[in-house]
């Protein structure tokens, strides 16, 4: 399996410093590089990559911008937001804009490539970091009203992967956990985002989080 990815970043240095991490692995190839939003877009439509990395700083047409436009255009494209903030609200922005992954600039580079391979195999759970954040986040304010598994429909084994999620584990910690396959938990967490309306893995991490999933006591 071959990932074809755009890099976009404003800063040169960056860009060499992700294209050297990708580099490490030979499941990544890099088929163009942008100065900023504009610059990715039409790469998207030049190079028709597999996933876009997009700093969220850039002039002329930020990461946001840009994320939505490409997602707008080009749905197929996976789109990795990148950034030096880990405030949970520039993920939260970043998801609404249609990102389906968030990456910290200072995570080392094998957490980069394990994160990155999982997402795009389909296992993309929160770095952990991030995962943290969010989730202190969350209480420090009165968390907003979620709807329980329960009204959903959710049975209990897919309440305990989503319990999981929250813990922002991976399909294989979960599967080893709960004793079941990581193909199985595949198939539980495609149930449990079809059910809950949801788009993707971060979103059942944030729905978790506002249920207060994270803590340990029953759903």
């Amino acid at each position: 399996m071959t990932v074809r990815v755009v890099i976009a970043d404003d800063s040169p240095d960056a860009r060499a410093a992700i294209r050297s991490v990708l580099g490490r692995d030979p499941m990544f190839e890099v088929v163009g590089e942008a100065a900023d939003g504009h610059e990715a877009l039409r790469l998207v439509a030049e190079r028709s990559p597999d996933m876009v990395l997009m700093d969220l700083a850039m002039p002329r047409c930020d990461g946001l911008l840009a994320t939505r436009l490409v997602k707008r255009r080009a749905p197929e494209v996976t789109v990795v937001v990148l950034t030096v903030s880990d405030d949970p609200r520039d993920l939260f922005e970043a998801i609404r804009n249609g990102a389906q992954g968030y990456l910290l600039k200072r995570l080392h580079p094998a957490d980069w490539l394990d994160y990155l391979r999982r997402l795009a195999t389909g296992d993309a759970a929160i770095p952990r970091e991030v995962a943290a954040r969010i989730l202190a986040e969350f209480d420090t304010g009165a968390r907003p009203a979620a709807p329980a598994p329960t009204e959903v429909g959710l049975t209990e084994r897919e309440a305990e992967v989503l319990r999981l999620v929250a813990r922002a584990m991976t399909n294989k910690e979960i599967g080893e956990t709960l004793g079941i396959s990581e193909q199985t938990v595949k198939n539980h967490l495609k149930h449990i985002v079809q059910k809950l309306h949801l788009k993707n893995r971060v979103d059942l991490a944030m729905y978790a989080a506002r249920l207060g999933l994270d803590r340990d006591h029953c759903v």
